[in-house]
This record gives structure tokens, sequence and C-alpha cells, in this order.
């Protein structure tokens, strides 16, 4: 008898519409944000209080021409998601997003080399450029262990605009990551 459980379904990548971006966003704020978050490791509950993202942001990426919000389904349950947006010679990589209980086992390695993927051979894109927040360390170590490496290049946490989350420190700021895609 064959005692094995069922693998997962293989996950499969899509574009989001418009009809997707509460489900975007409620899986954003969940990986994210609040006692759910606690669940995966990505969580920024401890630094950050209040929104991840909203409607109107999502609803813009998906809008844009130069974006593009990368949904991730399995077994037809949406599991991940990812904004790509093109830059010229580079793309940005942000608001990627995998559901906390699925955290950990290797989908985030997935997406984002699928994510690198599209970006080098439909944009030609050379660099992948993403920011995070310096305070998180194991999350700049998870990136750098794909191939990205620290710019030093810092930039402001926007404090005072609530549509980035409410600080619960004030020493925050962004740093750029960027990757060679070869």
């Amino acid at each position: 008898m064959d005692t094995a459980l069922p693998r997962p379904a293989q996950p499969t990548f899509r574009e989001a519409t418009e009809a997707d971006v509460a489900a975007v966003v409620a899986l954003v704020e969940s990986a994210y944000r609040g006692d759910d978050s606690r669940v995966g490791w990505t969580t920024e509950a401890d630094l950050l209080d209040g929104q991840r993202t909203d409607p109107e942001g999502v609803a813009a990426v998906v809008k844009s021409p130069d974006s593009r919000m990368v949904v991730v389904e399995q077994d037809g349950e949406l599991v991940a998601c990812c904004q790509l947006e093109h830059r010229g010679t580079h793309a940005y990589f942000g608001m990627f997003a995998v559901r906390p209980r699925l955290q950990g086992a290797g989908l985030g390695k997935v997406i984002i080399a699928e994510a690198e993927r599209v970006v080098r051979e439909e944009w030609g894109a050379r660099e992948m450029h993403m920011t995070v927040i310096s305070a998180r360390e194991d999350l700049i170590a998870w990136y750098e262990r794909r191939g990205y490496r620290r710019s030093g290049e810092l930039s402001p946490f926007p404090y005072g605009d609530e549509r980035f989350g409410i600080p619960r420190r004030d020493d925050l700021q962004f740093e750029l990551l960027v990757k060679e895609l070869a």
C-alpha cells in the first residue's frame, strides 16, 4: 500500500486582472501584517502595524502598461503574487507574497526564478532591483542566497504615510538589492 501523501500541484502563473485585486490585497496583508502573518517567516508585524498595500495600489499595478502583477495558483487557490515593473534596462520586483502556511517549502524560490526569467526574456532586462526594509536581515539573507547583492543605497521609509503602514520603530529605511540577470 502506498502511504505517500499527495503532492501539491505545480504552481501556475498568470497575469492578474482587476477581478483579482481584492484577493491579492488579502494575500499580501496576510503575509506581512497582523497575527496571521506570524504563521510564516516574512512577517513585518514587529516592525509595522496598519496596511501593507491597498486596492488602489494593486489596481494601479494591474492597469499600468509598464507593470505586471503575477499571481500564482496551486490546486485552484491563489497562493502567491509578485509585482514586476519594466524600468528600461532593469526590472523592479515587489509586492512579493506567499501564503504564510506555505512559506519555507521552496515555492518562493520557484516564483523569483520565474519572475527573473520573464523580465529577462520578455523585457530584455539585464538586472532585477528590489527594495527591502534594511532591518529585515533574515529576508535580505534569503535574497542574497538567490544571487542578490546589497547595494548600500538606502532610501527613507515614508513615515507619516499610512498607506505603507504605521511604523513601530523610528529607524526604518529601505535598501536597494540588485541581481544581474544572465
